[in-house]
């Protein structure tokens, strides 16, 4: 059976989603993805969800997970959810139709199905494309 310290998860998923690099470590353990979300800054990922073509604009990946510090922000655009908050020592279960905000740098474990969390990074994987097009075309 697989076992990992969360920092010795694979940086980038494997070399799947290198944009993503040491922020985001993970590895697909039979049909879910184990990884370890760093964020040095506040962010809001909206731009990139839409940018990256996700349906709706939000993420289809229900994520369940435990923040070891600082805040993550689910809001959940054209529903009558209300935006929920996780902070550090919580763990946490954000339904697939939302947006993250990560309000402060933001250290958390995540366990995500893995065919759901694949469609989220390749689109964020999309956006970061787009993204770098753009800044070199301008």
């Amino acid at each position: 059976m697989p076992h990992a310290r969360p920092e010795d998860l694979s940086p980038g998923g494997n070399g799947r989603w290198p944009f993503a690099g040491e922020a985001f470590r993970t590895e697909k353990w039979g049909d879910m993805e184990v990884g370890l979300t760093t964020v040095d800054a506040p962010m809001d990922v909206t731009e990139s969800y839409r940018i990256g073509g996700m349906p709706g604009n939000v993420c289809p990946c229900p994520h369940y997970g435990y923040i070891f510090s600082g805040t993550i922000r689910a809001v959940y655009p054209d529903s009558d959810i209300p935006d929920e908050v996780a902070t550090a020592g919580e763990a946490y279960f954000f339904p697939a139709g939302h947006v993250l905000v990560y309000e402060e740098p933001t250290k958390a474990l995540e366990l995500n199905p893995a065919y759901a969390l694949t469609q989220c990074m390749d689109a964020m994987a999309r956006a970061a494309e787009r993204l770098m097009a753009q800044s070199t075309d301008g």
